[in-house]
């Protein structure tokens, strides 16, 4: 058995912990209503930042993968997401993307010949029937359009997770986070600017701080740790980490907000952690 990279899965581990808490800041800080707003704020001026620390312009051999990537990773899954969140309880939608793992290891299985093992995918279907017995209310709405957009998000993220691995374009962390948001972050500002309502004449300070912390905190230093797991660690270990994301949003509004946490909720969460931790264990095994 190899090493056990604590320090990566750690750092990795951070990412959507950091989403998790944009709940709160989308709740209860930001205007309401412009989801698509935020999805491109939070984007875009991270993403120029990274390219203009890094200093270079992306090799052309390189541009439709990072495209692709971006596509998928930010694009696609960002517009998808808030489609879902929209038209979906959040517990429905949480539940839906938590396939993230199953999804790469078909990949995996269908492309590289790589079976997934049997702990490993029991494993990753326990984090799912924890995330449900997590968020999930016995009078959820399964609408059409919801259900599929998150499962096609979901779809988006695992196979640009996947991708981003298998490919090895050799670009540093911070051009590969970087590009990646900026061109998404450009894939998602038509999408604000017509789907969304214009800004009122003045934000808020408190407003602006939360925009923010979405882009800095949400988006530069979160998407940096989450593909720098992906150079790291394997896919389905990175994307099952994924499920810290709506488990970290319950526990700070349980610890922010005074949300109920019950022991169906603590019993999914407890499941949802475990999961993660054998993930984590079976595909160090098998990197």
């Amino acid at each position: 058995m190899k090493k056990f990279p604590l320090l990566d899965t750690a750092l990795t581990a951070l990412a959507p912990a950091i989403w998790g808490s944009t709940y709160v800041i989308v709740t209860e800080v930001l205007p309401a209503g412009r989801p698509f707003t935020a999805a491109a704020v939070r984007a875009l001026p991270a993403g120029l930042l990274l390219v203009l620390f890094a200093g270079r312009m992306l090799p052309r051999h390189l541009w439709a993968k990072v495209a692709a990537l971006a596509a998928l990773n930010i694009g696609a899954f960002q517009a998808l997401l808030f489609v879902a969140a929209y038209r979906l309880p959040g517990g429905l939608a949480a539940v839906l993307g938590a396939i993230q793992p199953i999804v790469i290891m078909g990949l995996a299985w269908g492309w590289d010949g790589r079976r997934p093992q049997l702990v490993a995918m029991v494993a990753a279907v326990a984090g799912v029937a924890g995330m449900a017995a997590l968020l999930l209310s016995p009078n959820a709405q399964w609408d059409a359009i919801g259900v599929a957009a998150a499962l096609v998000g979901a779809l988006s993220m695992a196979t640009g997770n996947w991708l981003a691995r298998r490919w090895k374009t050799g670009l540093p962390v911070i051009e590969l986070a970087g590009w990646q948001l900026l061109l998404g972050g450009l894939m998602l500002a038509p999408l604000a600017l017509l789907a969304d309502p214009p800004f009122p004449s003045a934000l808020a300070t408190t407003e602006i701080l939360g925009y923010a912390y979405l882009s800095l905190v949400g988006a530069l230093l979160a998407y940096l740790l989450w593909f720098r797991g992906l150079t790291r660690l394997p896919p389905v270990a990175v994307s099952s980490l994924g499920l810290l994301s709506p488990a970290t949003a319950v526990v700070l509004g349980w610890a922010l907000l005074g949300q109920a946490l019950g022991g169906t909720a603590l019993a999914g969460l407890a499941v949802v952690l475990g999961s993660v931790l054998t993930l984590q264990l079976k595909m160090q095994e098998t990197k």
